[in-house]
């Protein structure tokens, strides 16, 4: 009989409030209290419902804009490393609106699966996501001149971290290097040139050596464990998913990245719509501002309903628009007003920027609905 109730309000109310109705509601609750809940929820969801020719664009802008205001304008770094950085505050919500492709701090959150988000083996686990190169297992790169060679004393303590040995990296390295002589001693390794080659030519081949990738996630410039709640996460600076949902030990479900368009490209639209909301929900908590997150819903709806992310400037969704006043009175209007004439494009005069700019009364609110007459001839 219960199930019968809430077929009737199927259609009325999104699923999502009807299932979460159903696990609120105690299993013996009588079929008066599920009709009065239903009633009253249904009620309460007809009051959050905008009325037609609200002008929810300009509310959700007054309503993200105003605070904005009020953000600090700097970074924030986490706790006990100086070094790690995070943009937020105004720069951060300007890069997301903005829909960047290249950001200031890209960084990932990387959850683990069972028994790892425990804290088993968690620094070894870092350690092998944090991108090494030649230069952090060395503890100097020398170069001899009068054989020529370059002369690397390795750390030997520093690649046990990784379970290498001496040789491992001078084969690693002779792959990089194949017109090269890669020889291992004990704690050395030298490189030979294959043929004569000028001072100049050594250095420039030094440095190479030097940020010559050796272990890790490519990208992932610095590592940090951290306790959120009773598990352990792996924060970054940098970001690489496509590699990290590869290993073993990540939970593929909850690992996040705060580069829009890299979770575009790996998980899909949707998950760069939800990354939107989420990071600026993030940004306004951080600075003690709240705004309703259905301002923000919109503003993710606009920027991905085409199916791509596109910013909310001249190049992207501005440039979408059909009316193309509404595209001139946005930045560069002569290149807008000339193309439009070489064309001949018809102007519908359907939103709210075109009739303020020709005079005319706005569709929306007490502009939205018109008199119609009927008269018999």
């Amino acid at each position: 009989m219960s199930a019968d109730i809430f077929m009737t309000y199927e259609g009325k109310l999104p699923t999502s409030i009807i299932e979460e109705v159903k696990q609120l509601l105690p299993a013996s609750a009588s079929q008066k209290r599920i009709e009065n809940v239903l009633s009253a929820v249904y009620e309460e969801y007809l009051d959050t419902l905008e009325e037609a020719g609200d002008a929810v664009g300009i509310v959700a802008a007054e309503s993200i804009g105003e605070p904005s205001t009020q953000m600090v304008l700097r970074t924030f770094h986490f706790a006990g490393v100086s070094e790690m950085q995070v943009t937020s505050g105004l720069p951060r919500i300007i890069e997301v609106f903005d829909a960047r492709k290249t950001i200031q701090t890209p960084t990932m959150e990387i959850y683990l699966r069972e028994p790892y988000n425990a804290g088993k083996d968690l620094k070894s686990i870092a350690q092998r996501i944090l991108e090494t190169t030649v230069d952090d297992y060395v503890s100097s790169i020398s170069l001899d001149i009068s054989v020529p060679q370059i002369v690397l004393a390795v750390d030997k303590q520093a690649l046990a971290h990784i379970d290498w040995t001496v040789d491992m990296l001078a084969k690693h390295i002779n792959k990089k290097f194949k017109k090269f002589k890669v020889a291992a001693s004990d704690k050395e390794i030298t490189i030979k040139p294959g043929k004569e080659k000028n001072i100049d030519d050594l250095v420039k081949t030094r440095e190479r050596i030097k940020k010559t990738f050796v272990n890790g996630i490519k990208n992932v410039s610095q590592v940090l464990p951290v306790k959120r709640g009773d598990e352990f996460i792996i924060m970054t600076a940098g970001t690489n998913l496509k590699d990290v949902f590869e290993l073993e030990y990540v939970d593929t479900t909850r690992t996040i990245s705060n580069d829009l368009y890299e979770v575009e490209s790996l998980l899909g639209i949707e998950a760069a719509r939800q990354l939107i909301i989420d990071e600026t929900v993030k940004v306004l908590r951080t600075q003690g501002l709240n705004i309703d997150v259905r301002h923000i819903m919109l503003v993710a709806d606009t920027m991905t309903m085409t199916g791509e992310l596109q910013g909310i400037n001249r190049t992207g969704i501005v440039r979408e628009k059909a009316s193309v006043l509404a595209r001139a009175s946005f930045e560069t209007p002569f290149k807008h007003l000339v193309n439009a004439s070489l064309v001949g494009e018809t102007d519908e005069l359907n939103s709210v920027v075109e009739n303020v700019m020709v005079n005319q009364p706005i569709p929306l609110g007490t502009g939205l609905p018109r008199l119609v007459v009927r008269r018999d001839v």
